[in-house]
């Protein structure tokens, strides 16, 4: 697996049925990105705002310290972009801890992964 791994939240994914992120052992990253999307819910009256976080996995699923924005578009006042990244965190740490197959837990451990959060567009 690469040092640096992008998960990408996807139409498919944002369409999929709801994955908790407890619910059952995950073995693809795909999976994974799933099921951190599934807690995500967009701020009120943030339009065409995303946020990009990047953060490192245990293998027990939890996270290695705290995310960190790495792309931040939101219009607004620091005010409402900082809510907006509040709500994007609040959300990865909401589907924490993962349950991570062995082999996932082994691959993942330390990488250095990426999820943007997007709210809808008009």
């Amino acid at each position: 697996m690469k040092k640096a791994a992008r998960l990408s939240a996807i139409a498919g994914a944002l369409l999929a049925a709801p994955f908790a992120a407890d619910a059952a052992t995950l073995n693809t990253m795909d999976q994974v990105g799933t099921a951190l999307m599934a807690c995500w819910k967009p701020p009120a009256n943030s339009e065409n705002s995303s946020v990009t976080l990047s953060f490192s996995f245990k293998r027990d699923g939890t996270l290695i310290g705290p995310p960190k924005p790495t792309a931040i578009k939101v219009s607004g006042d620091d005010k409402a972009r900082q809510a907006y990244v509040d709500a994007a965190t609040t959300a990865l740490r909401d589907c924490l801890p993962l349950s991570f197959s062995p082999g996932l837990a082994k691959g993942v451990a330390g990488n250095v992964f990426t999820l943007q959060y997007n709210s809808p567009k008009q």
